[in-house]
C-alpha cells in the first residue's frame, strides 16, 4: 500500500489527494475509525468492534411500525410534489424522469428535521465521533419496483473531500430503512474493511461535476482491480433489513447498489452527521463549491437533541 501523498493546495494540506490525473491506487487512512474514548456509549461493545473492524453495523427496530408509518407518508407526498417541481435537489434517474433522490430533506420538511435531531441518532454519531455534530447531508434515496436503477461502488469521503472540502475522516451516514430491503431488490451493498484505506481515484473533476454524478457517477469512483481486491479481503455483505433499521456505516467504507428489477420499491433516508470540528472548507479540486442542498455551508450548528423531538406514537 502506497503512503499516503501529501499535497499542498493553497495554504492547506490535502492529506487524501485523488482525481489529481495518476494512476488510482491505495493510501493509508491517517484518521482513526472510532474517536470515542471509551467504550461506555449507546452502542453495545460488540457493534463498536463490528464499526472498527468491518466499517458498519445495523441496528434493528429503532423505529416502531407507528413511526416508520409516518416516515413513509411523508416520504411519499415529498415523491408525489416532486413530479411538478424543476427544484435542483430533485434528482431524476438517469435516461428518464423517474425520481431518484430529494436532498436537503432535514432543511426542507419538519418531519425529517425531526428525525435528523432524534436522539437515538445524534448520540449515536456523537459517540463514535466524539464531538458534537450537524448535518453534512440528507437525502431520500428511491428505487422504484421493476427499474430502480444501480448505485455504483463509491467512498463517500472521496467525494465529500475533493468536492466539498471536507478535511478529514470524521463523519458517518446513517441509513433509515422505511421498506423491505432485501438482496433482491437492490439493497444497499457493504464491502467489510474497505473503510480501513482510501482509494485515491484517477481523472479530473468536470465542471459542475454534481449535475451528472448524481444520476450516475463516472468520476470518483474505483478502477475494477481495486474493487476485485477490496472484496477479495472482505467480501460483500448485502443488506437484509425491514422497516425500522438502521445502518451505520463509516464516511470511507465502500458501497454501492445494484439495479432493481423486482416488484418491490426500496426507499431509504440518508443522513450524514459530521463532527463539528471537520467542518468543510474550499473543495480539494479546482472546483466552484457544490450547492447547499449537497453540503450544508451556510447554517452549520451543532444539533441539540432537545430540538430533535423523538417522533410520537
Amino acid at each position: 500500500m502506497t503512503e499516503a501523498a501529501i499535497t499542498v493546495a493553497g495554504a492547506r494540506t490535502d492529506n487524501y489527494p485523488s482525481r489529481l490525473g495518476l494512476p488510482a491506487q491505495f493510501l493509508q487512512r491517517l484518521d482513526p475509525v472510532v474517536y470515542a474514548r471509551d467504550s461506555s456509549g449507546p452502542v453495545s461493545t460488540a457493534q463498536l468492534a463490528q464499526y472498527e473492524e468491518k466499517g458498519f453495523f445495523i441496528l434493528e427496530d429503532v423505529f416502531s411500525n407507528t413511526q416508520i408509518g409516518a416516515l413513509q407518508d411523508e416520504q411519499k407526498k415529498l415523491r408525489a410534489a416532486a413530479r411538478n417541481s424543476a427544484d435542483e435537489s430533485r434528482i431524476p434517474e438517469p435516461g428518464d424522469s423517474t425520481l431518484r433522490s430529494i436532498f436537503a430533506i432535514h432543511a426542507s420538511n419538519k418531519v425529517f428535521s425531526r428525525l435528523a435531531g432524534d436522539p437515538r441518532l445524534v448520540d449515536i454519531a456523537r459517540f463514535l465521533l466524539d464531538d458534537d455534530v450537524y448535518v453534512h447531508q440528507s437525502r431520500l434515496n428511491y428505487k422504484p419496483g421493476f427499474r430502480g436503477r444501480e448505485f455504483y461502488w463509491h467512498s463517500d469521503f472521496e467525494t465529500w473531500h475533493v468536492e466539498d472540502g471536507m478535511p478529514r475522516m470524521r463523519a458517518l451516514s446513517m441509513s433509515i430503512v422505511l421498506t423491505e430491503n432485501s438482496p433482491s431488490n437492490g439493497p444497499l451493498m457493504l464491502i467489510p474493511g474497505s473503510h480501513k484505506r482510501y482509494v485515491a481515484c484517477d481523472g479530473s473533476t468536470p465542471q459542475d461535476h454534481f449535475r451528472q454524478s448524481l444520476r450516475r457517477q463516472e468520476y470518483g469512483i474505483p478502477p475494477d482491480d481495486l474493487i476485485t481486491q477490496l472484496v477479495k479481503e472482505g467480501g460483500i455483505v448485502a443488506v437484509d433489513a425491514r422497516p425500522g433499521s438502521v445502518i451505520v456505516f463509516d464516511c470511507n467504507t465502500m458501497h454501492g447498489s445494484n439495479g432493481n428489477i423486482t416488484p418491490f420499491p426500496r426507499a431509504n433516508v440518508f443522513i450524514v452527521y459530521n463532527a463539528i470540528n471537520n467542518q468543510v472548507g474550499d473543495p480539494y479540486c479546482d472546483r466552484p463549491p457544490r450547492p447547499e442542498y449537497l453540503c450544508t455551508r451556510q447554517s452549520i450548528r451543532p444539533l441539540d437533541t432537545c430540538e430533535g423531538v423523538i417522533l410520537g406514537e
